[in-house]
């Protein structure tokens, strides 16, 4: 994953990750509403433009993290059982 996250990473020459609210779905899951912006190496294009909005969402057990999922587009978070989100409570980073 590690190698991964590098060559993905290698692309910018700057990449910025920004949490826009925090939401606590349940006892367990904390999402994270979020935006990316930065600028490419080779092309240069400022990627802020683009709009790129995701979402990290955090399973939390005793004050650990024991899974992430990351939504590069917050589209997808309906169809990935996610509808509970309109109901959820903002809250503080559970860290």
């Amino acid at each position: 994953m590690a190698d991964a996250w590098r060559e993905a990473m290698s692309a910018f020459e700057q990449l910025r990750a920004e949490a826009d609210e925090y939401r606590a779905l349940d006892d367990e899951r904390v999402l994270v509403l979020m935006h990316l912006s930065g600028r490419g190496k080779t092309s240069g294009p400022d990627v802020g433009d683009v709009r790129t909005k995701g979402a990290n969402l955090f399973h939390v057990r005793d004050g650990k993290v024991t899974r992430l999922v990351l939504y590069w587009d917050r589209d997808a978070l309906p169809g990935a059982g996610l509808r509970e989100m309109g109901r959820s409570r903002p809250t503080e980073p559970p860290w």
